[in-house]
């Protein structure tokens, strides 16, 4: 859908039109009410998300213009101070679709768009496209010529035609995000929210309530009701991203979620019913992470459904000019960049340890700092810089850093009589993240 986000808050229009774009709805911006009635003069959209309170023009204002005139057509909603709530109660019987109480976590919306484009399309859910739209948007999607990224393109058109669930499985930066968007955008689910949750962001006290919301009062810091990323969801696709983090101890609430497909709250006695499908996504051998007992293995199989290998960069240095070309056209605003023909070459003999992700942030500093012209002696600074970094992390000061960690590790143990649980309690950190650390200092 098109959308029109009007709030004199920068930081809140910026990030809630970078998450809505990633849903991939077309959207644009105004930093008042005069700018978004300008704005909507030159063009037509199907929903204004605006703030309330703006200078010149004030979200009430702007919600009357726009059922008054040519653009009754246009969704409106509210975002609204708590104190503000009998105005935005006003907004609603003047036409507003609804209204977002702030502060509030940007994909809080999408279950309302996705309300509005179920209304427009019909409540069932998208019919399958052609095979050739779906392969069309997937190639425009996963950049590449290589038998290895044309086989993941396979993969993605084979997810996008049927609703099991997906686990993607690759190195940190390889792009298992996109890939992830790019099976919802192209499945039936395309029209309900596409929500993403960093497994690894979340403390374990806090995972379940991301997950499944929480009632008022249920514990310490609970204001109010909060929607779980489940009912946030509702009808599309929820992203693990980082899966194998998920601590032991909430993976059987999970594996209940998916397989029985329902969930309480945190302080709910009622049941919900979570009509969602799974992609989740690992940078680690999660059979590995079974046979060490900190991942289930029932889980695991209801996860690993389908599967996508997403390779490294290094396995496909063919793509490596037809990436360094998309890249530059996201970045390169201010007119094209030049690349020497020494410069794709010393890209293409990297081996890119962060991947796509580090190639991206290569080629965006070294265009602003070559003012757009990308030589191979400017590449060979920034190659030689990022290699001094890696070396630093791995020479005199992280023997130290690996040396104290191992120390307290065994600490941890002694004081803990064995007790792993508790050692990692002590420390302040998640038992599966603890193991991990066992594992790699050999104190297993």
């Amino acid at each position: 859908m098109k959308i029109l986000v009007a709030d004199d808050e920068k930081i809140k229009r910026v990030t809630l039109a970078n998450d809505l774009a990633a849903q991939g709805h077309d959207v644009v911006t105004a930093g008042d009410g005069a700018e978004a009635l300008e704005k909507l003069a030159a063009d037509r959209f199907d929903v204004v998300v605006t703030d309330l309170k703006m200078p010149k023009v004030d979200g009430i204002e702007l919600l009357k213009r726009i059922k008054q005139d040519r653009l009754a057509g246009a969704e409106v909603i509210i975002m609204t101070a708590y104190g503000s709530i009998p105005l935005a109660v006003e907004a609603g019987k003047l036409g507003a679709f609804d209204f977002l109480t702030k502060p509030f976590h940007n994909e809080d919306i999408f279950p309302l768009l996705a309300r509005i484009e179920s209304a427009r399309r019909g409540k069932a859910p998208a019919a399958a496209e052609p095979v050739e739209t779906t392969i069309g948007k997937i190639d425009q999607a996963v950049v590449g010529r290589s038998i290895a990224i044309r086989s993941v393109r396979r993969l993605i058109e084979i997810c996008a035609r049927s609703d099991a669930n997906v686990l993607l499985c690759g190195e940190t930066g390889v792009g298992k995000d996109l890939i992830a968007s790019t099976i919802h955008r192209t499945s039936t689910r395309r029209t309900f929210p596409f929500i993403k949750v960093g497994c690894a962001l979340f403390p374990s006290q806090l995972i379940e309530s991301e997950l499944y919301g929480h009632e008022k009062g249920s514990f310490t810091g609970a204001e109010q009701r909060r929607l779980g990323r489940f009912e946030l969801a509702e009808g599309g696709t929820l992203y693990l991203d980082d899966v194998d983090d998920i601590p032991l101890e909430h993976q059987t609430k999970l594996l209940r979620a998916i397989d029985e497909k329902t969930f309480e709250r945190v302080g709910a006695a009622s049941e919900m019913k979570a009509n969602v499908r799974i992609v989740a996504s690992t940078k680690r051998d999660l059979l590995q992470k079974i046979a060490g007992g900190e991942f289930r293995q029932d889980l695991y199989y209801r996860l690993d459904v389908l599967r996508v290998n997403v390779p490294p960069l290094r396995e496909r240095r063919d793509d490596v000019p037809l990436l360094i070309d998309h890249l530059l056209k996201r970045f390169a605003k201010d007119g094209p960049a030049r690349l020497e023909p020494l410069a794709i070459e010393m890209l293409k003999r990297h081996d890119w340890p962060g991947n796509v992700r580090e190639l991206a942030h290569l080629l965006q500093r070294a265009y602003l700092v070559g003012a757009g012209a990308i030589t191979g002696n400017l590449l060979l600074k920034e190659l030689h810089a990022a290699a001094k970094k890696r070396r630093v992390l791995s020479g005199p000061f992280q023997e130290t850093i690996d040396k104290t960690e191992r120390e307290l590790l065994q600490g941890a143990l002694e004081e803990a009589e064995g007790n792993k649980s508790a050692a990692a309690a002590a420390l302040g950190m998640k038992l599966s993240t603890f193991r991990d650390k066992l594992a790699k200092h050999g104190l297993v």
